[in-house]
């Protein structure tokens, strides 16, 4: 304890740590300066350092109960699927063993002829090789279910209830500005930006995140597709832009494009492809990567990509160009000028390059929206306090921000946040899309 501490030792500790800080600041204020990042820093990186503070000093509340609930629901779950895998085996064995799972599926079902093979001998049953295997046997889905099913009920639905803070009765994460390369935000004790959305299951442990108390209600309010507003933004591709500024359906719009049919004319299928060509060009898929993802011929997808960048060419060119410049430079940019070094930029090793060409790709897309939602939480919390509201904000979880809302406030706070996200970064061509939701959990407000 401090206060235990003699002043005069007390001194020399506080005196140090004033003398280094200074010391490292006539260090790192020239970096700041010769890589053109000074507003980057005095505008967005240190305002933020008090907003993130004041969300971890607030913390949100949880429902125990729920998750107890949910605990018990997922135990049956997990025996019951365990039953079925068991049948499907025709043998007793230990599900959780990565061991006897190689065994029975590769010397008891032999469900491939040359199996992959760990460094140790083990036959590999991790999740990358058990995906591409699931149309091979029942069984491999519901292994994958299994391990889902207990991954949930160990890392979050039995573990959160234990992180609650004694005294304040809350959950209250860490915040880190500088883990993640590409600007994004990251969380730990506990990571609550990891929590599993894809399943129901997953989805349910949402619901134990709840207001203070029964005048409050949670506010989830997040941003539509914002890494494809942003490619079109730092493409400039005419036919994206367009299909946003008039309010259209994105992935319908591109499906029509890519397949020459009308609006009309789409169907779930193509939109579902075409969802999937978006999201995946932004992170750099390849045709191969595609026809695996949609489980069609890599011909097909091939010709798909090709459609695609023949409707939007000013992506391709925004792409290619991307990487060029990285390969000059050594880094590439966001709106913002946040720099991601790619060191194997130029490597001769093919793997690594490709690696840091989808990074030239996708950094300045996903590191553009992680410094737009930081304008919007600093412009928020800025609002929040001048206009003297009880609400807070609780959680900021990449495209998503999580507010503690004082029932009466509602109406009040709705186009508040709406505003500040939708304009963080003013000069931009795009709309920015907001969604929002409110309710007696984050489940229900999300």
């Amino acid at each position: 304890n401090m206060r235990a501490v003699p002043i005069e030792d007390i001194k020399e500790y506080a005196s140090e740590d004033a003398d280094i800080t200074l010391q490292l600041k006539n260090v790192f204020a020239p970096m700041l300066t010769d890589t053109q990042t000074n507003k980057l820093f005095e505008e967005i990186e240190i305002p933020l350092i008090p907003v993130l503070a004041d969300m971890e000093a607030e913390g949100i509340a949880l429902d125990k109960n729920a998750l107890k609930e949910l605990s018990l629901a997922l135990e049956k779950d997990i025996l019951n699927v365990e039953l079925e895998i068991q049948q499907l085996a025709g043998t007793p064995f230990n599900v959780s063993s990565p061991k006897q799972v190689g065994d029975i599926l590769f010397e008891v079902l032999k469900i491939v002829e040359k199996p992959k093979k760990t460094k140790t001998g083990q036959f590999a049953t991790g999740e990358d090789v058990l995906v591409k295997l699931v149309g091979k046997h029942d069984i491999i889905g519901k292994i994958l279910d299994y391990r889902e099913l207990v991954k949930l009920k160990n890392t979050y639905v039995d573990t959160l209830p234990l992180l609650v803070n004694p005294r304040t009765g809350r959950i209250h994460t860490s915040y880190n500005q500088v883990v993640a390369v590409t600007g994004r935000l990251s969380s730990d004790n506990p990571n609550l930006q990891n929590i599993p959305i894809r399943t129901e299951r997953g989805r349910e442990i949402r619901k134990a995140f709840v207001p203070r108390n029964e005048n409050y209600t949670l506010l989830s309010a997040d941003y539509s597709q914002i890494e494809l507003r942003i490619i079109a933004e730092l493409s400039n591709d005419t036919g994206m832009i367009e299909a946003f500024q008039s309010g259209q359906d994105i992935h319908k719009a591109t499906a029509a494009k890519v397949y020459n049919v009308s609006l009309e004319e789409v169907t779930s299928d193509m939109r579902r492809n075409a969802k999937m060509v978006n999201f995946g060009i932004i992170y750099g898929m390849s045709a191969f990567g595609l026809s695996e993802r949609l489980n069609i011929p890599r011909k097909e997808a091939a010709a798909i990509i090709e459609n695609y960048f023949e409707k939007y060419p000013r992506i391709k060119i925004y792409m290619d160009e991307n990487i060029e410049c990285a390969r000059v430079k050594g880094y590439v940019e966001t709106i913002m000028g946040r720099r991601r070094y790619l060191r194997d930029i130029n490597s001769s090793n093919h793997t690594v390059r490709g690696y840091a060409e989808r990074n030239a790709i996708n950094a300045p897309i996903q590191g553009s929206a992680a410094d737009m939602i930081k304008i919007a939480m600093i412009n928020i919390q800025k609002e929040l306090k001048e206009k003297k509201l009880k609400s807070k904000m609780l959680l900021q979880v990449h495209d998503e921000l999580v507010f503690d809302v004082l029932k009466e406030e509602l109406e009040i706070i709705k186009p508040i946040i709406e505003r500040q996200m939708r304009t963080a970064i003013p000069s931009l061509k795009i709309p920015m899309e907001v969604g929002m939701g409110s309710g007696i959990n984050w489940l229900e407000a999300h």
